[in-house]
């Protein structure tokens, strides 16, 4: 904690990175998040924070990289906000405009995901479940930007506000995705989408999503997001085809599957009639 603000850091994924902003600690927290970020090596600091405190992080040296419209309670516009200690090479977004380009055309055209097979189930997962899950994590990603790969750690987090789901064939657990919500924000991270490779090619990602949204709605949730590898098409167009609009990419966000990498931001406003109501971007 940074006062009464939550920052989550470490030199494995290289960063400082402003998770929940308290307001008691703006304006002073954008400084103090660089200071803190200095004092323990890091190359990067990031935040994500309302629209009002954007044109400060910005006077302080950072950088808009995305911006999720109606994040905050479906009312105020949210900005993820890059300071780097180095420069960034020139070509750093070799290749994600053609990604992009292919899922949002792949979006216009839309898909259905195919019925489940009479032996699949797609249900929430329950911290039973945690040792499976992390196994599915431990197989899929050799590198996580958070423990997934800890029972201990899915566990804890299902306890709070992680709401974690499973597509079943039988009892086996063959794919698996999670939303992470923010019940005062009113807004949801759909995250930890992972299938074993020998169901993959069977829409399970693009149901577990509407599965999780479904759920978000029952709760409340206004707003979800989703931060996808910058350069992986699959990863990419589920979310342009399930109605997901790009937010922007930020550089090297997280270490997944071996390497620091670049990340594209999606958001999907859940009240559609939220998406023609002007909000607060300024």
């Amino acid at each position: 904690m940074l006062g009464g603000s939550l920052v989550h850091h470490g030199p494995f994924n290289d960063r400082a990175y402003l998770f929940r902003l308290d307001s008691a600690d703006f304006p002073g927290i954008a400084g103090r998040l660089l200071a803190f970020a200095r004092g323990r090596g890091y190359s990067r600091v990031f935040a994500r924070v309302p629209a009002p405190a954007c044109g400060h992080f910005v006077s302080s040296g950072y950088l808009p990289r995305a911006r999720i419209p109606g994040l905050y309670r479906g009312e105020v516009d949210g900005f993820y906000m890059a300071a780097y200690r180095d420069p960034l090479q020139s070509n750093w977004r070799d290749g994600i405009d053609d990604v992009l380009a292919v899922a949002e055309e792949k979006g216009r055209k839309g898909a259905e995901s195919p019925a489940l097979e009479p032996n699949f189930t797609c249900t929430p997962a329950t911290p039973a479940d945690a040792p499976a899950l992390a196994a599915i994590y431990r197989k899929v990603f050799a590198t996580y930007p958070v423990p997934v790969h800890d029972p201990a750690y899915l566990v804890r987090e299902m306890h709070r506000d992680l709401h974690c789901f499973c597509i079943r064939d039988g009892e086996k657990i063959a794919a698996i995705a999670s939303a992470a919500v923010d019940p005062e924000g009113q807004f949801a991270e759909m995250t930890g989408f992972a299938t074993l490779p020998e169901y993959r090619g069977r829409g399970f990602s693009a149901r577990l999503l509407r599965q999780m949204e479904a759920k978000m709605r029952s709760i409340g949730i206004k707003t979800t997001f989703a931060i996808a590898r910058a350069r992986s098409h699959p990863a990419n167009i589920v979310f342009a085809r399930a109605g997901y609009t790009h937010a922007g990419t930020v550089p090297g966000c997280v270490n997944i599957c071996g390497s620091l990498e670049d990340m594209s931001i999606w958001y999907r406003l859940l009240d559609e009639r939220m998406a023609a109501t002007p909000r607060g971007k300024e």
